[in-house]
């Protein structure tokens, strides 16, 4: 009795044929990898461009909201004051404000600037 070796599709299979394979496989999943990347990007990009276009509605609500702030105190000093006094006191309290937080803003640098200085 003698047995022949049982040969198996994947026996017969050639090497140049499992090569082949492997290439058109590595092939197909760089491709679906980079439009993977390509959807993240995407989506990422929408999502910072949508974010940018709230903060700068926010930002110019918030802006709105001060000169808004800005003219009720002028309209509530004017009968205590007058008209233009009124304005010269908000105007003259918003530059006094600005420059102390310009002040401040400078500290914070010259701070940063020294820590990171060699």
């Amino acid at each position: 009795m003698t047995q022949e070796p049982l040969q198996t599709e994947a026996q017969e299979e050639s090497v140049r044929d499992v090569f082949t394979r492997l290439y058109s496989d590595g092939r197909a999943y760089a491709e679906a990898e980079v439009e993977r990347q390509k959807l993240r990007a995407g989506i990422v990009g929408a999502g910072v461009r949508d974010a940018l276009i709230f903060a700068t509605a926010g930002i110019m609500l918030v802006f709105a909201a001060i000169v808004a702030g800005l003219v009720g105190i002028i309209l509530a000093l004017s009968p205590l004051v007058g008209p233009g006094w009124a304005t010269g006191a908000v105007f003259g309290g918003a530059l006094v404000i600005a420059l102390l937080l310009l002040l401040v803003a400078k500290g914070r640098i010259d701070r940063m600037k020294k820590a990171v200085k060699p």
